[in-house]
């Protein structure tokens, strides 16, 4: 798709050339307005039965979970334990992804009749993914059969030493195999070193020799094909949990995800689970019907703080629970969790920013740095909020006597996970993501892994990578919008990773009132472009308020929404970006 690039003060506006002919043939196609066509074009939706497809998702269009190489020998195996009456364990993560995940896959086996229990690792004291203590875990449970959820695909030693033991090992996970890992586990089992770990199953979409053509499951969806498989049934009922932890990982909303995000959000609005509802309502969502936004930001973030600061069996149980009155004593368990997870993220955000501005960013373009004392639970959501802040790839890490902890955090243009593995003679172990990874390194060899993979970031990033920019979807004048086309945008839902919220641009404004400060430094005015006059909001913008009054005009990035405070009905623009001229 053609871009028109403008540097536009400290961020580059990428403002979409509308496609005229094409925007009229799915107009007409799809009975729908300019403004959505053209949304579609520029998320690269431009065949009529593809974006019908999209705009009209349904759970008939899920792929066959048997698409998995190994889901044939994983289901076989699974069943003969329950046969035998052997008991299975499920081996889980500790945040949303993988504790949703969990709950789906224990509940199915359990009404399955099977003697299933599980177990989640402790982040601080055992970290991510199986560990050396797994055999004597899983013999102390008296287990025969293993499964892991959102983990495993890299635990070869492990895996190993568990089936040399005559444990069985399905491994269900999303992440991306160390190495090569191109060969499927059907393809008789892996010796070390090729990237693929000697499971009795593996069953991972990011393999290309699984057979499953959608790549971008969660780790909760790929654990829920698993299910789906097993009771021969598509399991909408479980939705709720699929699309909570989907959306809470930050997995691209098309696809199979956009299907499970947007047929599961509408449970979640009404779900009838005691732990779902306990948490709506300390998290004051009760009478809100729940979109993306509100996973991410509210429910997402409360399901992981458990297992940031204490155990993910809280948040586990909260979600399995069947009694009101238990959720209710676990959702607010989980309420002070997130609040002092809060604090301790706060701490550690303004001591990173004092070790960050003393580097010379000339020289570095990704940013590591560590410290003593930093608590590993919250090191992915700060690095996450530096990256944001500096727009530079971020490494934070807790620093130990021998080896310390470390999660990362990427931009749009660097493949995080990739830059990993150009490092690994430095660490110890890593996993995860382009954008998001979690690092063991030995406390000696920091220095030499900052400048290694800032040496990589010096030939892989170029100056306009370290600019933030803003995708805009078309530019406007304000007499474009009506109230109709932007409740049509609603169709355009769910929105988050690889499908945003559409930004629209509109130029040469005049502000026609005083700025209004309002609670949480959220800053309310009226615009107008000569013929029409609307209200904008801005989140977090007061300090921008004596820069619109001292301003001839303004250009405005903003979403569009219909304004429903107070039994309004008026269309009020969100702003995202204001460029004071």
């Amino acid at each position: 798709m053609p871009l028109a690039e403008k540097i536009h003060t400290h961020k580059i506006l990428k403002i979409a050339s509308v496609d005229t002919s094409l925007c009229f043939l799915l107009s007409k196609k799809l009975g729908v307005p300019k403004i959505i066509s053209q949304v579609l074009i520029n998320r690269g939706i431009t065949n009529p039965d593809e974006a019908d497809k999209f705009l009209n998702t349904k759970i008939g269009q899920l792929l066959d979970p048997y698409s998995f190489l190994d889901m044939h020998k994983a289901v076989a195996i699974i069943r003969q334990s329950i046969e035998k009456k052997e008991r299975i364990m499920v081996f889980g993560d500790y945040d949303a992804d993988g504790i949703t995940a969990l709950a789906v896959m224990k509940d199915t086996l359990l009404k399955m009749g099977a003697d299933a229990v599980h177990y989640i690792p402790h982040r601080v004291r055992e970290g991510y993914g199986l560990n050396k203590n797994i055999l004597n875990i899983v013999k102390e449970k008296n287990a025969k059969l293993l499964v892991t959820v959102d983990c495993g695909t890299n635990s070869h030693g492990e895996i190993r030493e568990l089936r040399r033991h005559n444990i069985g090992v399905i491994i269900t996970d999303h992440h991306q195999p160390q190495g090569n890992g191109l060969a499927s586990s059907s393809q008789s089992h892996q010796p070390q070193g090729q990237g693929l770990p000697d499971a009795d199953a593996l069953i991972n979409p990011k393999i290309p020799a699984c057979g499953y053509k959608y790549r971008d499951l969660a780790g909760v969806g790929v654990a829920y094909k698993l299910c789906q498989a097993l009771t021969g049934k598509p399991l909408t009922e479980e939705l709720d949990l699929v699309s909570l932890g989907t959306i809470a990982d930050v997995v691209p909303l098309l696809g199979e995800n956009r299907i499970i995000a947007k047929e599961g959000l509408a449970q979640l609005s009404k779900s009838r689970r005691a732990g779902i509802r306990a948490l709506m309502e300390t998290s004051r969502l009760r009478s809100q019907k729940i979109n993306a936004r509100f996973v991410s930001y509210i429910l997402g973030p409360r399901i992981n703080a458990s297992g940031r600061v204490d155990t993910a069996d809280i948040a586990l149980n909260l979600l399995l629970s069947k009694h009101d009155h238990e959720a209710s004593e676990l959702a607010r368990c989980i309420e002070v969790h997130n609040r002092q997870r809060q604090k301790i993220e706060s701490q550690i955000f303004q001591e990173a920013q004092a070790l960050i501005s003393k580097i010379n960013f000339k020289d570095d373009k990704v940013i590591v740095i560590a410290r003593e004392g930093w608590h590993h639970g919250v090191l992915g959501i700060v690095a996450s909020k530096l990256a944001d802040r500096f727009y530079r790839p971020t490494i934070v890490i807790s620093l130990n006597d021998g080896l310390s902890k470390g999660s990362g955090r990427s931009i749009k243009n660097f493949h995080l996970f990739e830059a990993l593995s150009e490092c690994k003679e430095y660490l110890q172990d890593f996993g995860g993501h382009s954008h998001a990874v979690g690092l063991v390194i030995d406390r000696a060899k920091i220095e030499g892994f900052k400048e290694k993979i800032n040496h990589l970031a010096k030939e892989k990033l170029h100056l306009e990578d370290l600019i933030p920019s803003l995708e805009i979807d078309m530019e406007l004048s304000l007499l474009d919008l009506n109230s109709q086309d932007i409740e049509k945008l609603n169709t355009l839902e769910p929105f988050g990773c690889g499908n945003p919220e559409p930004l629209f641009f509109t130029r040469n404004l005049k502000l026609k009132s005083q700025p209004q400060v309002l609670s949480r430094d959220t800053l309310k005015f009226w615009v107008s472009d000569g013929a029409v006059t609307y209200p904008v909001i801005g989140f977090g913008m007061s300090d921008l308020a004596d820069s619109l009054i001292n301003a001839d005009f303004l250009d405005l990035v903003y979403c569009p929404r219909i304004d429903e405070w107070q039994e309004s009905s008026g269309i009020i623009l969100e702003a995202k970006e204001i460029f004071c001229k």
